[in-house]
């Protein structure tokens, strides 16, 4: 069986993820979309919340799994789990940059592969992180989140 681990915060879900992680099922039999906790960060939703909205978007989805993390580094994580690979979204160069040493590393640390998905040209400006300021400063970001975000961002 090929296993993937599509990690990452998800603090908010939007598009341009659900749209990797779709991907991924195309590529590979059972993708686990592991919900990590960066504890120096600020989030806008707990790592329950942000399960809650993920399993809700991608219910009709076939072969995914949504757990949390934990603590622990990524590629012990995956070794665990039974993953041969991770799948990490780019959209830019930058994020490519970004992520090269980690690849490395990790495939030094435990072998996991990392596999590269770039992201489509319409999700390519998405960053939870601009959608997060974007909604608290008032503007529209439902065509570029899930509606179970959308739901959960007017209620906060």
């Amino acid at each position: 069986m090929r296993r993937a681990v599509c990690p990452g915060s998800f603090d908010p879900l939007h598009n341009g993820h659900v749209e990797v992680i779709a991907r991924a099922t195309n590529l590979f039999d059972d993708v686990i979309v592991a919900v990590s906790t960066n504890y120096t960060k600020k989030y806008r939703f707990d790592v329950d919340t942000r399960i809650e909205m993920i399993r809700e978007t991608i219910s009709s989805l076939q072969g995914i799994s949504v757990v949390p993390m934990g603590e622990g580094l990524l590629a012990e994580f995956c070794r665990k789990a039974g993953a041969n690979a991770i799948i990490k979204g780019l959209r830019n160069t930058a994020d490519f940059e970004y992520e090269m040493p980690m690849a490395a590393m990790n495939r030094h640390l435990t072998g996991v592969e990392t596999v590269f998905l770039p992201t489509d040209g319409r999700y390519a400006h998405l960053s939870s992180t601009l959608i997060k300021e974007v909604s608290q400063l008032g503007g529209d970001v439902s065509e570029f989140v899930p509606r179970a975000v959308m739901r959960r961002l007017h209620e906060s």
